[in-house]
């Protein structure tokens, strides 16, 4: 049998004007508290959430919690309300939980505005809108996420067995830091049938990220998929066994890319597949850059430690808006092995492609265009 929760039960207000806060709290105490399977229900209407909620699942009886968002979450249009948050909404140390539909509207164009203006004022970070650390067994179906003051969603810190699907992702092309999904620290995370437009990388891969899938997304415009920045600290958690599959980019800053800061790390990357990918007019199609150094500022002059090896690219094809469309920049003190590249096609509408390698060593499978430099 499953209980259900209704959010107006509880006090929450659809109508985006009075606080709802308090009413999500307690709804989540109460479906926790349940020794059944629990379906909390949210019906059409717009609830504003003015501040940071965490939802705990230490003391959790139910073992199924379901959230059924038929309405829009609304955070304060102030940005300063949330603004010294590190999340939105937050899960922690929760089992069994899932998400279905809904929107999350974090109010994040004034945050952004400010940043992009220099002004002082802004505060430096912003709240993630969902976030989810020390969870397992987790669902999110069908959301949308809009205009995040920062990252989007969030899988980190020892979270397993993970499925997001149907996710869409809205925010302006030039908002800063609005990475769409972030996963690090976990392991065995599913992404399906998910489309990202942001200001920042479509999904971005952390250190200790193991087994993730990655299969029918659309990213454009941002940064792209990347893994990494890797090489942050000395002792790091490397990234394996990873696949993207399926994905289409439109008009992003970069395609497949891996990154490390040039400083030492015992990070390394193994085991990448990236297959039946289509570029459109990407500045980046496909890059390794192991001297990772955005706008030159404070950044190491030494040789990355991260070792990068066996990574597939296998039927990508498309349009760089650059002539270099394949980069391998790697570290001298540690290699690039065991890259393949297997029925390559990159063009570029007013100039001849090329590919660039630094360090790198590789094998060729059929057709690839630009001619390799492995």
């Amino acid at each position: 049998s499953t209980l259900i929760f209704n959010v107006l039960s509880f006090g929450a207000k659809p109508n985006g004007v009075l606080d709802s806060t308090q009413a999500f709290l307690d709804v989540w105490t109460a479906a926790c508290a349940s020794s059944d399977s629990t379906t909390i229900r949210v019906p059409k209407g717009r609830y504003l959430l003015r501040n940071a909620m965490v939802f705990k699942g230490d003391n959790c009886k139910s073992t199924d919690i379901t959230f059924r968002i038929d309405g829009t979450l609304i955070a304060s249009s102030d940005y300063r309300v949330l603004g010294q948050a590190n999340n939105w909404l937050s899960f922690e140390g929760v089992t069994w939980v899932s998400i279905n539909g809904g929107a999350l509207d974090a109010k994040g164009t004034s945050l952004w505005a400010c940043k992009l203006a220099g002004s002082t004022d802004c505060p430096n970070g912003g709240a993630t809108s969902l976030s989810f650390t020390n969870s397992k067994n987790i669902n999110i179906n069908g959301l949308m996420s809009l205009n995040s003051q920062m990252f989007h969603i969030v899988i980190t810190y020892g979270c397993q067995d993970v499925r997001i699907q149907g996710v869409k992702v809205n925010a302006a092309g030039n908002s800063p830091n609005t990475d769409g999904i972030h996963v690090q620290l976990s392991r065995n995370v599913a992404i399906f049938n998910t489309s990202i437009k942001t200001g920042d990388d479509c999904v971005l891969i952390g250190p200790g990220t193991k087994d993730l899938w990655i299969e029918q997304i659309t990213c454009g415009p941002g940064h792209g998929i990347s893994i990494g920045s890797l090489a942050k600290d000395l002792e790091e958690e490397g990234v394996q066994n990873v696949t993207v599959k399926n994905a289409i980019f439109k008009g992003t800053q970069n395609g497949l890319r891996i990154k490390s800061w040039a400083r030492l790390s015992n990070g390394f990357v193994q085991g990448v597949q990236f297959l039946d990918v289509v570029m459109l007019n990407v500045q980046n199609p496909i890059v390794i850059d192991q001297n990772y150094c955005p706008h030159n500022i404070n950044c190491p002059a030494q040789v990355s430690g991260v070792r990068v090896s066996d990574v597939v690219y296998r039927n990508i094809q498309g349009t760089s808006a650059t002539s270099i469309a394949i980069k391998f920049d790697c570290s001298a003190t540690n290699p690039c092995s065991g890259i393949r590249l297997e029925n390559v096609s990159l063009t570029c509408r007013n100039h001849e492609v090329q590919s660039h390698c630094a360090n790198a060593s590789g094998k060729i499978v059929g057709t690839v265009q630009p001619n390799s430099c492995l």
